[in-house]
């Protein structure tokens, strides 16, 4: 299958378990990869044939910028519901990062992959 990629999306996000970090944003980067055949739109080189990357995006930090989750795990799990839900692409793989949440890394996340078929599981 093929893939469309979206490296570092950056955005900010209440996220976190402490009282401090409920009040204020915190930076959140996320990689996403999205199974999508993509044969049709190289045939026709039309953006209507594909999955609008920047649609997607801008999805994306909206709803990141509007969430308020305790833990990257449900952050994680809610993007990729939303990206399997409105862009129906077959599976994604979501790769969320919170930098400076331990002292001593750069930074600490998850790494998650559902499918379609995840949805009413």
């Amino acid at each position: 299958m093929d893939k469309i990629f979206i490296h570092a999306l950056k955005s900010e996000a209440i996220i976190g378990i402490f009282d401090w970090e409920r009040q204020v944003k915190q930076t959140v980067y996320v990689d996403l990869e999205m199974a999508i055949d993509v044969r049709k739109a190289a045939a026709s080189d039309a953006i209507e044939d594909t999955l609008n990357y920047k649609r997607v995006a801008k999805r994306l930090v909206a709803f990141i910028e509007g969430s308020s989750f305790h833990l990257v795990e449900t952050l994680a799990e809610r993007i990729a519901a939303l990206v399997l839900e409105e862009f129906g692409v077959e599976s994604v793989r979501v790769v969320l990062s919170k930098p400076g949440a331990l002292r001593s890394s750069r930074d600490v996340g998850v790494a998650i992959e559902r499918t379609r078929g995840d949805l009413g599981a």
